[in-house]
Formats: structure tokens, sequence, C-alpha cells
């Protein structure tokens, strides 16, 4: 019986632990991008959409961070190629591929520039970073510009898809020039 009470508190607390949602790595998440993500990340404010609409009425910079495909090598010649467009918060900055857990020089060199673009240089001003729901992209690149000094990042994990749902716009957007 004793056995019995011990497993079913073990069960209690695996349940709590389950319950509680996705834990944030140490680093960065390295792979499995598209996978729920934690409800919280060390640093940042945590957005619904409500809180993320209001930041974006008030003028905050918005950063998109969704990978951009590459244009496949083997294409057969004459074959026309076409990206499929990015449907994003109106007024964002689209960053793409700063959001992989290890990032190229060139590629972290290029995130810089463009969170020193959307804040103006101010590493103060509000800054809200996100991808799609689910998205471990954009937690990355959230934790990755508070580790550049940023002081008011703020993370959308619903991303657009929650932004849509919400009934908010959404506008195509091209990446920032230079990656």
């Amino acid at each position: 019986m004793r056995h019995a009470a011990f497993l079913a508190v073990l069960l209690a607390f695996s349940v709590t632990a389950v319950a509680q949602g996705v834990r944030a790595p140490e680093g960065y998440r390295m792979e499995n991008y598209r996978a729920p993500v934690p409800d919280d990340l060390p640093g940042a404010q945590v957005l619904t959409a409500e809180e993320a609409h209001a930041l974006w009425t008030g003028g905050a910079g918005f950063v998109d961070v969704l990978p951009r495909p590459p244009k496949p090598a083997n294409l057969p010649e004459g074959t026309i190629w076409r990206e499929r467009p990015r449907h994003s918060i109106p007024g964002a900055t689209w960053l793409p591929n700063v959001g992989y857990g290890a990032i190229a020089d060139e590629t972290e060199a290029y995130f810089r520039a463009g969170l020193d673009k959307v804040t103006g240089g101010d590493r103060a001003a509000p800054l809200v970073i996100f991808c799609l729901a689910d998205c471990w992209m954009s937690w990355n690149a959230a934790r990755r510009a508070l580790e550049y000094g940023y002081t008011a990042v703020h993370w959308l994990p619903g991303g657009t898809d929650g932004w849509a749902a919400a009934g908010y716009p959404l506008e195509i957007v091209e990446p920032e020039p230079g990656y």
C-alpha cells in the first residue's frame, strides 16, 4: 500500500511538471525548431497578441526571424524559382535565418546591424521578436538580442499565427537587404 501511495505522489509530480510546459534549454535550441516553446525567456517579456498589438500601435520595433529557404542548387535549367511570400506584421523588419542555434559570423553581423537599424541604435528601445507559433527561431533570436545588450526585448511566441488569429493585419514583407 505504501508503494502505491509513493507511486501516486510521483505521478502527481510528473503530471505537474508536464503541465508547467516546456523547459528552456541552458543555451540555444539547436534542432527541431518547430516544436512547443517554453512559457518564458529570462530577461524578456513574453507577449500575447493583444500585448504585442499595443506595442505595435505605440511604435515599437518588430523583428520577424522566420528562416528563408534557399533556392535549390540543382534546379533544372529554365525552372522558374518562386519564393513563398512572407506575410508578416505590418512594418516589421524581416531578418531571416538569425534564429538558428548556431549562426555564422556574417549572419551575426547581419542580425546586429538589423537590430541597430530597427532600434535606431538605442538598446533600451522596445523590440518585439517573433516568427510563427511554436517556433524556436524567435526564442533563440530574442535570447541572442538580450546577450547583445538589448534591455527591452519582448518575445511573441504565438508569432504571426497568433497575431492573425487575434484579427490583426498582415502584409507581405521582403527580407532586410544584406543577407
